[in-house]
Order: C-alpha cells, then sequence, then structure tokens
C-alpha cells in the first residue's frame, strides 16, 4: 500500500485533485486515525456533497461511527491502478527486479526516467510525483 507521506504529496505536490469513489482507500488525517484504513462504500462510507463542499458520510454500521469528516481532513490513498492511470501514457513499463518493483516512465522531451520502490504502489506514485 502507498504511504501516507507519498500520499500527501499527490495532493500537496503533484496538485492531484481526488473524487471520492467506492472502492476507493483513506485514512483521516489525525494523529490518532493515521493507522485506521477506510473505505469508500456504499453501506459504510459515502461521498456527500452539502453546498458546493463533499465530505465522507460515516453510516452507523461501523464500529464507532463519527458523523462526517471533510475531504482536507482524508488523506486519499490511492491503489495501484489509479496511480497507472494518472501516469497515462507516459508509463512505459514495470519490471520486477531483486531490488522491487522498477516503473519506467517518459519525461519532458523524450527523456526516460525509471523508480524502483520495494512497493508497487510506493514506486508508481515516486513516478508520478516526479513528473
Amino acid at each position: 500500500m502507498i504511504s501516507l507521506d507519498l500520499a500527501r504529496r499527490i495532493v500537496h505536490d503533484a496538485g492531484v485533485l481526488w473524487q471520492p469513489a467506492a472502492g476507493d482507500r483513506f485514512v483521516i488525517d489525525a494523529e490518532l486515525l493515521t493507522g485506521q484504513v477506510f473505505w469508500v462504500s456504499d453501506l459504510t462510507v459515502e461521498p456527500q456533497t452539502f453546498g458546493e463542499q463533499t465530505v465522507l458520510g460515516f453510516n452507523g454500521t461501523t464500529e464507532w461511527a463519527l458523523d462526517s469528516v471533510s475531504l482536507d481532513k482524508a488523506v486519499w490513498l490511492p491503489r495501484e491502478d489509479q496511480l497507472r492511470g494518472l501516469l497515462g501514457d507516459r508509463l512505459e513499463s514495470l519490471m520486477r527486479t531483486p531490488e522491487g518493483w522498477e516503473v519506467t516512465y517518459a519525461g519532458n522531451a523524450g527523456s526516460r526516467h525509471t523508480v524502483t520502490d520495494p512497493d508497487v504502489e510506493c514506486a508508481y506514485a515516486k513516478a508520478l510525483l516526479s513528473l
């Protein structure tokens, strides 16, 4: 799974905006809750819009029901397929190496770059951040 630090950087450094959808993972960015991963689901956590603000509404079926949390307090943990989608046509290859997962992607002016990480999602995130 992508690290919390890389997930934060995808939003702050790369400027990726999250539109919550069923199946998305996230953490609540509060010291006591960052170790708890939540999933957006039609049954337990649903995106709800009030005016122009989207919040994540927690239904009463969770162990301890929250009312809601605003998106600025949630950190999206993108999945492998979502990170591949964000890389788009720049993604050239993914290969398993003794050091981990190697992602090769096209940079500016046709240059090729490679990043490696033991976790495939972290490797994709590092590639995305380097663009």
